[in-house]
């Protein structure tokens, strides 16, 4: 067999690595017919990473046999280079179909639904004011009755109440009224201090907002790969970068600026239908549609300056992809809303019909 260079450049000084002793039939062979094609074309990994929007590693964990290609993959190479994409997409079924046979069966775990924290309101704390020691003369306040209110008093008690020389009731009932004119002159000057301008600016800042700020997501960046995006939070700021159709089957690239992470979606399709976001570094995640008509996956990190997402579908009428989008974190600042997953407007995406 033709040898190759794994780093850089066309130049083929190296044998290709043996492939793992535990690959099936079909992975061996799919495996050696990609290296095949590689080899025919003379090109670096780096090259073939750059025609498929796909990193150099990635390529070098599917030509070595450590991982299985994804069809997506696949179908960038088919689209890059002149290939028997008929052969090796036959290849990859065929290989998938004897990976699920030997792998156990697994009962998927739902994701944990997070408990929303509630957010502590400020209480405003009144401003003490101080009373004077010696109270003056009462003085008519609108407000309040001419008279004192009787106190009560027992059965025997209740006489007129004498009158001193001036007017001016008994020293008991001059006490209830100089009481009742100090809580009035103590709530007058509490409100003065607290809005000394009597425009109401100073008192409704003390007024907590009607409606509480949204609660913080659960995860950013690198510590959102691999999680829910309803789970995390991270769905109510969700904008739509870009969607494309695959025949009837559509396809989303979600970002979300608050999270900064990914995902793919996925409506108008059908059980076994799938789309699968791709970073620049070879991340993947895949939506799968296991009943109904659509679903979306978990999350990728978009957190880097540089990152680049591709969203691809594999259906049984052929597979796509949209376009690649750059700087997810520019493009979803430059709308002025989530874009609503009813857009009209949608990107060719290149589709390969399968066998």
């Amino acid at each position: 067999m033709s040898s190759v260079d794994l780093s850089e450049g066309t130049a083929m000084s190296q044998p290709w690595k043996p492939l793992p002793d535990d690959l099936s039939e079909s992975a061996r062979r799919l495996a050696e017919e990609l290296r095949a094609v590689k080899d025919t074309h003379r090109i670096s990994l780096a090259e073939l990473g750059k025609r498929t929007y796909l990193s150099k590693a990635s390529w070098e964990r599917w030509l070595n046999g450590k991982r299985l290609i994804t069809p997506q993959a696949l179908a960038g190479l088919i689209a890059a280079v002149e290939c028997d994409a008929e052969l090796l997409t036959d290849l990859l079924r065929q290989a998938e179909a004897a990976r699920e046979e030997s792998a156990p069966e697994s009962v998927p775990v739902p994701a944990p639904v997070p408990v929303p924290v509630p957010v502590p309101v400020p209480v405003p704390v009144p401003v003490p004011v101080p009373v004077p020691d010696s109270v003056p003369v009462p003085v008519p306040v609108p407000g309040l009755p001419a008279e004192a209110p009787a106190l009560p008093v027992e059965a025997e008690e209740r006489a007129p109440v004498p009158e001193l020389s001036t007017g001016i009731p008994t020293a008991r009932v001059a006490a209830a009224v100089a009481a009742a004119v100090a809580a009035v002159l103590v709530l007058v000057a509490g409100l003065w201090l607290r809005d000394p301008r009597g425009d109401g600016a100073a008192v409704a800042a003390t007024v907590p907002a009607a409606t509480a700020t949204e609660p913080a997501p659960l995860c950013q960046g690198v510590g959102c790969a691999g999680k829910d995006p309803q789970a995390m939070g991270c769905e109510t700021d969700d904008h739509t970068l870009l969607k494309g159709n695959v025949g009837q089957v559509v396809l989303y690239v979600h970002y979300s600026p608050r999270c900064r992470a990914a995902w793919a979606g996925i409506t108008d399709g059908s059980p076994g239908d799938s789309a699968t976001i791709t970073t620049n570094t070879g991340w993947q995640e895949t939506a799968l549609i296991h009943w109904g008509y659509d679903n979306y996956s978990v999350m990728v990190d978009a957190s880097p300056g540089d990152t680049t997402l591709r969203v691809c579908g594999h259906q049984k009428g052929g597979d796509g992809c949209t376009p690649v989008v750059a700087d997810p974190a520019a493009r979803a600042s430059a709308l002025s809303l989530p874009a609503p997953p009813t857009v009209t407007t949608t990107p060719t995406v290149t589709t390969t019909p399968t066998s």
